[in-house]
């Protein structure tokens, strides 16, 4: 989500089909720079951070006044889509989306990302550029690793015990499991800490603090323990759900490169291994701009409200090269997603 991941729009590694690097994507580079659609849209992005700012301010607020009462759970939706709307922000930053000036960029990802949602944006950052380099590369993307869930025959034959049940059911259990990745990219932020330099370290560790801090202060002082337990699992859960709706279409079920196969260009690699979701301006703003997930992954650094003016661009580019450019609607996109979790979980349940 850094610098690096834009780079790799501009100059793509690997080569394919005999070609130079990138000669396939190189025409599509011109047509889209010539139209400005790199160029940064510094006023769109701050009345996206101001609107969203005074929102989160508005419920924060909102909860201190209704207090102690069960009508401040209505709020915790709320909060869970604003806190979304705040992770697409730090998503943004990492991408060098809203600007060119490295230290800005990691200062509007550390305010949104550590501060306001407990979240390591280093950790992010990290994690996010192995998988833009290599999306849906059993080896290098670090979204596809054997974990919670499987993502290959391969990789579910070596399951066991509980996860081999997990691995069993993973289609039906993928938006209940989402239900804890709110809480689950706070510990991963804490665990993520001693691979970071000193210096870095003290920063994020201090604001992770401080957002727990806040936020438990926030819900123990406005109400009762039962009533702050009762908001924060909503909140995180839906917050969680939230993510994983708008995370969930974009790869799974789609093109996994052979290891040991022909090295795709920066094109090829970034298509076909992309799914869009199609939608109009609602779903854009549910999605935060990820439903133009082929375009978001072949233009790190385009700013999102360019996405969609990109599109034709990219699928008539495609459309010439016979590359095979994927859409689905948002009910579609889910269910060829959870469609390909249940086909790598079968073999173990006819087992």
């Amino acid at each position: 989500m850094s610098q690096s991941a834009a780079v790799l729009a501009e100059h793509p590694p690997g080569a394919s089909d005999g070609q130079t690097a990138g000669s396939d994507f190189a025409p599509l580079l011109r047509t889209v720079r010539n139209q400005g659609l790199l160029k940064r849209r510094h006023g769109w992005y701050a009345r996206e951070i101001a609107v969203n700012a005074l929102a989160v301010a508005g419920v924060v607020t909102g909860v201190a006044l209704i207090g102690n009462s069960w009508w401040s759970l209505l709020l915790a939706p709320v909060l869970a889509v604003l806190g979304a709307r705040t992770a697409f922000t730090g998503h943004d930053a990492g991408h060098s989306q809203i600007t060119a000036d490295k230290s800005v960029g990691r200062l509007i990802g550390l305010l949104h990302g550590n501060l306001l949602l407990g979240m390591s944006y280093s950790w992010w950052n990290d994690k996010h550029n192995r998988h833009h380099a290599n999306p849906n590369h059993i080896d290098k993307d670090p979204d596809v690793v054997a974990d919670v869930l499987v993502f290959t025959s391969e990789q579910a034959k070596d399951r066991a015990g509980f996860r081999r049940w997990l691995t069993r059911n993973q289609a039906w259990l993928f938006f209940p499991l989402t239900l804890l990745e709110g809480v689950a990219l706070k510990v991963h932020g804490f665990q993520d800490l001693r691979r970071q330099p000193p210096r870095e370290r003290a920063v994020e560790a201090l604001l992770l603090v401080t957002h727990i801090v806040a936020y438990a202060t926030l819900l123990l002082t406005s109400m009762s323990l039962g009533k702050a337990l009762a908001f924060a699992a909503l909140h995180q859960a839906l917050f969680g759900l939230h993510l994983g709706m708008a995370f969930a279409p974009n790869h799974k079920g789609m093109e996994m490169p052979d290891p040991d196969g022909e090295r795709w260009g920066h094109l090829r690699r970034q298509v076909l291994t992309s799914r869009n979701v199609r939608g109009a301006v609602t779903t854009d703003w549910f999605l935060g701009g990820l439903n133009y997930q082929i375009e978001h992954h072949l233009f790190p650094s385009m700013p999102r409200p360019h996405l969609r003016l990109a599109q034709p661009l990219v699928r008539a580019h495609c459309q010439e090269l016979g590359i095979p450019y994927a859409e689905a609607g948002l009910v579609a996109s889910y269910r060829q997603a959870l469609r390909h979790m249940h086909e790598v979980g079968e073999p173990l349940r006819v087992a």
